[in-house]
């Protein structure tokens, strides 16, 4: 199975998690800032990861090159999320940014994989929340690094 992650991260806490995730599958890892339209569409299984902004927005790289993303042809692709976030600074938005690109992938007619239950976040809502589950893997890089590895691990038998 060939797969792609393609991810967005300025502080380093999302590349170090696409990092880990491409390795545990074989992948390969793109920077959306260097990620092509290529990218998007040679793969079995897609991977985006994008860290939450603020009060709730993609991470700056992601929107500024959400057009590749919305010029690939996603139809029937399965395509799975994972996000990081604060939980405690930001309860109100957490992993938010998961929720606006399943909402873009999902337009393009993609097939996303990988919900995964909300149990054990302590937060008050998310835009990645959808009938009680995540819309991927939401990841707490600030207040629950610990349990990383076993949630990226969990997460990936699901999709492989």
């Amino acid at each position: 199975m060939i797969v792609t992650v393609i991810f967005g991260s300025d502080g380093g806490a999302t590349k170090g998690v696409a990092s880990r995730i491409s390795k545990k599958c074989q992948g390969r890892s793109v920077d959306i800032k260097a990620a092509t339209k290529a990218d998007f569409e040679n793969c079995d299984l897609l991977i985006l990861g994008s860290p939450t902004y603020g009060d709730g927005t993609l991470q700056t790289d992601w929107e500024e090159n959400i057009d590749k993303l919305r010029a690939a042809n996603l139809k029937g692709k399965k395509v799975a999320l994972f996000g990081t976030g604060d939980q405690e600074s930001y309860p109100t938005s957490f992993v938010d940014a998961i929720g606006i690109l399943y909402d873009e992938v999902t337009e393009l007619g993609a097939e996303v994989v990988g919900f995964t239950d909300t149990a054990g976040y302590d937060y008050v809502g998310s835009t990645a929340e959808r009938e009680g589950r995540f819309v991927g893997l939401a990841l707490d890089q600030d207040t629950q690094s610990g349990m990383t590895d076993k949630r990226v691990t969990a997460w990936l038998s699901k999709l492989l």
